[in-house]
């Protein structure tokens, strides 16, 4: 005897689709909380904040670990290798100074894209309810 399994969705509270995946991400690659875009997502370079100081949405469920380093060498690594080969096949600068300048670029890079990468990464566990995003933890009314 099979019984049917249906998901629905809580009778009160957002549903999933309340949740834009795009504009939640994208308020968390500004550093801004994914549910209100106002407050703060950051109190510290990579610390997020335990809970939005604008509209109190709780953040500490958050698992970003390795994944936000992971992406930002991915796209740093893209960025100056390509880069590296193209300036080395068009001008071939000094070694001296390619010695110096790549590694630079991709400390810098790598610095600046990580907040944006790992708040964009909570945004897209909040849209997607994951690790305890749920109705339960929505900022109150």
């Amino acid at each position: 005897m099979a019984t049917e399994h249906t998901l629905s969705a809580p009778a009160t509270g957002p549903t999933a689709r309340d949740r834009s995946l795009l504009q939640a991400m994208g308020r968390g690659a500004t550093g801004r909380c994914p549910a209100c875009g106002t407050g703060a997502l950051f109190s510290a370079y990579l610390k997020v904040n335990e809970r939005c100081p604008a509209c109190g949405q709780e953040l500490h469920h958050h698992r970003a670990d390795d994944a936000p380093p992971y992406f930002v060498i991915l796209i740093a690594g893209h960025l100056v290798v390509g880069l590296a080969l193209t300036i080395e096949a068009t001008y071939s600068p000094p070694l001296w100074m390619q010695m110096i300048g790549w590694p630079l670029l991709a400390l810098g890079l790598c610095l600046a894209l990580l907040p944006r990468v790992k708040g964009a990464l909570v945004g897209l566990q909040w849209a997607l309810r994951m690790h305890g995003f749920d109705t339960a933890s929505a900022p109150p009314k």
